[in-house]
């Protein structure tokens, strides 16, 4: 077991380190991601035996269903509702002009049978949303005219599709649907898939909400389980269990409820940890000496979807929108194919029906292709086509972003002797770039206004610009019975030199101190360091 948990962490390491290293480089983390795994699998350096593919599918879905939640629960709704018509589209009708598109050039082109050209279509028809979702936060990638809104909302959306046309044609393989059945088995995917991620939406934004549910802790292990209870409930009565997903993230993250970016933070390491799993993992199941015997026709297919299918479904679908050329050519170089279309071909393998072609093989061959050369030429290619915004935040249109608004609030409590007692606040003399934003008195909460008279045994907050300069440290210093400074003031105490204690914790409230305030055991002492 030892030797398990040392191999794993060393594992992470490596992947962490190489993230690191490909935002110098310029590669997709996640590519180098799948190549530790090749190093680490049968045919690599460390030659871990590996190739249980019904295991490997188990894992993956797992992990897909937590990054489709957290694409979800990041979408910025506001941001991609202008631009939610063209990517719908491009995540139905362009997967399924795509797959056509692309089995036929198998079909024709690499002499594949019909069914076989049909379900690489299929499984290589949709968008790879950690993919897109990496290049655009790392490169921080400004795009024009809420293209990036776009391609967050078709790579997020576009999975179930792509899932739900793998699933036909392999039943039609098996002879388990026939051309009326498919149309069933398409609507039920999709009906049973939008009902249940709604209601699911729906009953975490009532249970977030609710004001006796205040465990901090807790709220991102509800939602990750809620986002798998999902997945359960709609998979085992026919509907498509990532698209449930995927709607619950998008309602419940754009849900006025309490600590999202508590939660945030929580999604965001645990969805990186899954791509690490799910990367590596697709990566150890790789044979590179399986892949000499399909480079060819793994070119032909990649070559053929970057430069006649995807700009062709994409001029098909945006033109009517009026959407100009040069952004087309970006949305449609950025259509990467990526790790969720090698765990479909997962599913290809585990077909009882017998598949004269490398399915898995072609497939990871491509979308390595695809990841390595078009991600990596990504941002050259926004600023070669003149589409990347000067004003534009690309951050904006994820969920999980905030503007710092580098605001501080002050408080500050009024004895009786106080000099601004009973003066109005035009009166008093505030130092430039602060004012009063609430007064509490009597438990009560004011908003002031010039006239508002200042009163005894008042609190009034003040804002002020926040002070961002990282330069200064702080230290704490916790004040035992034995402590030197025990019972003394703050005037007596030989104090380093440069050094100031500005803040008192004392028994669950903050006190600024001066001179002739005694320091008592308990207290936390705030200094610069």
């Amino acid at each position: 077991m030892e030797l398990y948990l040392i191999v794993a962490a060393i594992i992470c390491i490596l992947c962490i380190l190489a993230s690191n290293l490909s935002y110098r480089i310029g590669v997709p983390s996640l590519l180098l991601f799948i190549l530790l795994g090749m190093m680490f699998g049968t045919d690599g350096i460390f030659r871990i035996n590996f190739s249980d593919y019904a295991l490997s599918e188990t894992i993956c879905s797992i992990a897909l269903i937590f990054i489709m939640f957290y694409g979800g629960f990041c979408t910025n709704w506001h941001e991609a509702k202008p631009v939610a018509a063209k990517s719908i589209i491009l995540s139905s009708a362009g997967v399924i002009l795509t797959a056509a598109l692309t089995g036929l050039f198998c079909h024709f082109f690499l002499k594949t049978s019909l069914l076989e050209g049909l379900l690489i279509g299929s499984i290589l028809s949709s968008t790879d949303a950690a993919s897109v979702f990496s290049i655009l936060r790392v490169k921080k990638l400004n795009l024009v005219n809420g293209m990036a809104s776009v391609l967050e909302v078709e790579s997020g959306s576009n999975d179930p599709v792509s899932y739900m046309l793998t699933i036909i044609v392999l039943g039609i393989m098996n002879g388990n649907a026939s051309p009326t059945s498919v149309g069933i088995i398409f609507g039920e995917e999709v009906l049973f898939g939008l009902l249940f991620g709604a209601a699911a939406g729906c009953a975490g934004y009532f249970i977030f909400r609710m004001k006796h549910f205040r465990s901090r802790e807790m709220r991102p292990i509800l939602g990750l389980s809620m986002a798998l209870l999902t997945y359960g409930l709609s998979n085992s009565v026919g509907g498509n269990g990532f698209l449930s997903v995927y709607i619950t993230g998008i309602i419940i993250g754009n849900s006025n409820i309490h600590y999202k970016k508590e939660m945030v933070h929580f999604f965001d390491g645990i969805t990186g940890m899954m791509q690490i799993v799910l990367f590596f993992l697709l990566g150890l199941l790789c044979f590179p000496s399986r892949i000499i015997p399909v480079i060819l026709p793994s070119i032909g297919i990649w070559v053929f979807m970057l430069f006649i299918a995807r700009p062709l479904v994409v001029s098909l679908i945006l033109s009517p929108f009026k959407v100009p050329f040069r952004q087309q050519l970006l949305i449609s170089w950025a259509g990467l194919r990526g790790a969720v279309s090698i765990v479909f071909a997962i599913l290809a393998v585990l077909n009882p029906s017998v598949l004269e072609l490398d399915i898995f093989h072609i497939v990871f061959c491509v979308c390595l292709l695809s990841v390595s050369i078009q991600g990596s030429l990504l941002p050259w290619m926004a600023k070669k086509l003149n589409v990347i915004g000067t004003t534009d935040n690309i951050f904006l249109t994820f969920n999980d972003y905030s503007e710092d608004p580098a605001v501080h609030l002050t408080e500050i409590r009024l004895p009786k002797d106080h000099p601004w007692i009973n003066q109005s606040l035009k009166d008093i003399i505030i130092p430039d770039g602060m004012m009063a934003v609430m007064i509490l008195r009597d438990g009560k909460t004011l908003i002031p206004r010039g006239d508002t008279m200042v009163l005894a045994d008042d609190t009034i907050i003040l804002n002020s610009t926040a002070y961002t300069d990282n330069s200064m440290k702080l230290r704490e210093v916790k004040i035992g019975p034995y402590h030197p400074w025990v019972n003394q003031k703050i005037s007596d105490l030989t104090l380093p030199k440069d050094t100031l204690i500005f803040l008192i914790r004392r028994s669950g409230s903050s006190l600024i101190p001066d001179g002739q305030t005694c320091v008592k055991n308990g207290d936390c002492l705030i200094l610069n360091a």
